[in-house]
């Protein structure tokens, strides 16, 4: 075996970021490496349903962060509506 091969070419759990613990960034840029891997096609079904359902979980991440920003715009955009709608006492 080469000095430059490292593991067993099995993904194990650690190789897994909890998605709950990355931020948006993080997150997306995992799924778009989990995808370039499943898109290499070489692995067994069993080490390709670990990557697909680790991407989903990056996924589902993704959405619960932007959700949360949509948020966080609307509150900000129905503040400042409320206060032009403030009549200002001269």
């Amino acid at each position: 075996m080469s000095e430059n091969t490292y593991g067993n070419g099995q993904p194990t759990d650690a190789a897994f970021p909890d998605p709950a613990t990355l931020s948006f960034e993080q997150a997306r840029q995992q799924l778009v490496e989990t995808v370039r891997v499943l898109e290499l096609g070489q692995m067994s079904l069993d080490e390709s349903l670990k990557y697909w359902e680790y991407g989903e979980g990056l996924a589902k991440r993704c959405e619960q962060l932007l959700e949360g920003a949509s948020k966080r715009v609307e509150a900000a955009i129905q503040q400042r509506d409320a206060t032009e709608q403030t009549p200002q006492s001269e």
